[in-house]
């Protein structure tokens, strides 16, 4: 247990001002058995595990996000099943009061290891499905059969009284299957449809441009998720977006125009929020090697924070002095270009930093995924 008493659990965060408990997206792992084309981890069957966190250290983090009081642990990869102590370290998850999640490509959920996500007390699992027919869905997968076999895994989990949702992500292969995808997610059982947009990192920067959407696409598409979660009731299915905090401006929009009679307090709730990008601050990523970065989409070396085999993860993004940490923190009070001058900044907070190093070099510039900044006039909600 040497590795693990290096690690540690220290009270020193709790000497900052404010104590900053995000939830977490722990790469396990980046193993995986398939190749996707879009995996913003680039893992795969040849990755090896050499180097990833040993069990002593994985759950000596764990022990310390239960100290920091983390709201959620989320478990992925690559494919967080293949990791031969996940049992382990989801029980011991669970012992620490911890709540977790697994995100799976859903191949290898069998009866009996949705019996296990069940027993170790893994609250959610969320399964990859990434179009409405097999064709589709295993082009982007790059195995032939994984679209029956991820349909199979939500039988599966139903099965065993354990709640799962879809995660798609939408780009211009899948866009027209989006409605079939909403209407088969509700046959198999799903109880979340979670869509997400398409973000330059991992394999995805190698095909961002050839399968990013359209500015009239990203339109429809949530035109079309408005309308579902208009007839279907929340406790069957939710819907969320990830990945682009100005979808929020979208919802208003349509609120406002179909003169919705809660849009007020809608209106209110959104701006409350303070949108925008939660990398560095309400969410994080640690990776298999225990390097901590802003979001699962920001592991490149200008958006390394520090590793949790170093110094704890609870003092290290709890560390008001960490260079990266404020660029993200105060990303606002920098922010350049239409984002700066917008009237929806307070809503959307100036949308993926990401998305904009990556196309500019600089993470204060706009958000090219952003089609509200190419309106004519763009003149805002009435506030």
């Amino acid at each position: 247990m040497k590795n693990r008493e290096k690690v540690g659990i220290s009270p020193q965060f709790l000497a900052y001002d404010q104590v900053i408990r995000p939830v977490v997206f722990w790469n396990l792992t980046g193993r995986c058995n398939l190749s996707c084309v879009h995996c913003y981890n680039a893992s795969g069957p040849a990755i090896v595990s050499r180097d990833e966190l040993t069990t002593a250290e994985a759950l000596a983090f764990i022990d310390d996000c239960a100290h920091l009081k983390v709201p959620v642990l989320l478990l992925t990869g690559g494919e967080p099943l293949i990791r031969e102590d996940l049992w382990l370290l989801a029980e011991h998850a669970r012992s620490c009061g911890i709540r977790t999640a697994l995100s799976s490509n859903g191949t290898l959920i069998t009866a009996g290891v949705a019996e296990k996500i069940k027993r170790t007390g893994i609250g959610y699992v969320g399964i990859s499905l990434d179009g409405a027919t097999a064709h589709t869905h295993d082009q982007f997968r790059n195995y032939d059969g994984a679209f029956d076999r991820a349909v199979r895994a939500f039988q599966h989990c139903v099965d065993a009284g354990v709640k799962c949702g879809v995660r798609v992500t939408l780009t211009k292969e899948n866009l027209n299957e989006l409605g079939p995808l909403i209407d088969l997610s509700l046959k198999i059982g799903a109880c979340r449809f979670c869509m997400y947009w398409l973000v330059p990192s991992g394999r995805g920067a190698d095909t961002y441009r050839e399968m990013q959407v359209s500015e009239k696409d990203i339109t429809a598409a949530l035109d079309v998720l408005y309308q579902y979660a208009k007839k279907i009731d929340p406790s069957v299915m939710e819907f969320l977006t990830v990945d682009a905090p100005q979808d929020a401006v979208h919802l208003l929009e349509m609120m406002e125009r179909e003169e919705v009679a809660d849009l007020p307090e809608a209106r209110d709730l959104i701006t409350s929020m303070k949108g925008g990008c939660s990398a560095g601050s309400r969410v994080a990523n640690v990776t298999q090697y225990g390097d901590v970065y802003p979001c699962q989409f920001a592991q490149i070396r200008e958006f390394y924070i520090g590793s949790i085999r170093e110094k704890p993860f609870s003092v290290l993004y709890n560390d008001s002095e960490n260079p990266v940490l404020k660029r993200f923190r105060e990303k606002q009070d920098h922010l350049t270009g239409q984002c700066r001058r917008c009237s929806y900044l307070t809503i959307c907070g100036g949308g993926c930093r990401v998305r904009a190093y990556h196309e500019t070099g600089d993470m204060y510039a706009d958000d090219p995924f952003c089609d509200i900044l190419a309106r004519q006039g763009n003149s805002g909600l009435s506030m």
